[in-house]
């Protein structure tokens, strides 16, 4: 039960964080040119549901964008995030798709999307992804861990152990 619940804390903290602080560094996995760039995440959140569960992730981006282009030849995505305070990290797989959904565009519009598109929604670059996440690791990390660290390398156990046990989880998203 402790696992579950320390998955279940990890993964609700991710969300949050990833709320506040949405940007990650996405790819794809097995092309040419697999190097991870940064994107802003925009989250949809199901009518009613708790955010503390998450929802699905979307990017806009521009279609003559290599990972845009590159969805033609895999959708196997990989994604690195690291909240503002550097508190949680997680590394994240998944699958991206190109998603044609005025609706869903409409939804998640904001000023901040706006300014890189000159023609606003009907910008012929623009390009909704959706990210289905699979699964991702989730590190968290605490003000004074090298102290504690130190301190139960000094009585003789495993501080790297201990802090594992404790601050990392592989969970479902």
């Amino acid at each position: 039960m402790a696992d579950e619940n320390r998955e279940q804390e990890l993964k609700e903290l991710f969300w949050k964080e990833l709320a506040s602080s949405p940007f990650v560094m996405i790819g794809l996995q097995g092309v040419e040119d697999s190097r991870t760039r940064p994107w802003t995440a925009q989250i949809d959140y199901a009518d009613g549901a708790d955010k503390r569960d998450g929802g699905e992730i979307y990017f806009f981006g521009a279609k003559s964008e290599a990972l845009v282009k590159g969805l033609s030849e895999t959708n196997r995505a990989v994604a690195t995030y690291v909240s503002k305070g550097h508190d949680v990290f997680a590394h994240i797989h998944g699958t991206l798709h190109a998603i044609d959904d005025q609706a869903m565009v409409d939804k998640l519009w904001n000023p901040f999307i706006a300014s890189w598109y000159k023609e606003g929604k009907d910008d012929p670059e623009l390009q909704l992804v959706r990210f289905d996440t699979e699964r991702a690791e989730i590190w968290k990390s605490e003000a004074g861990a090298t102290l504690v660290a130190a301190a139960l390398r000094m009585i003789g156990r495993d501080p790297g152990k201990d802090h594992q046990r404790e601050n990392q989880a592989e969970v479902a998203l």
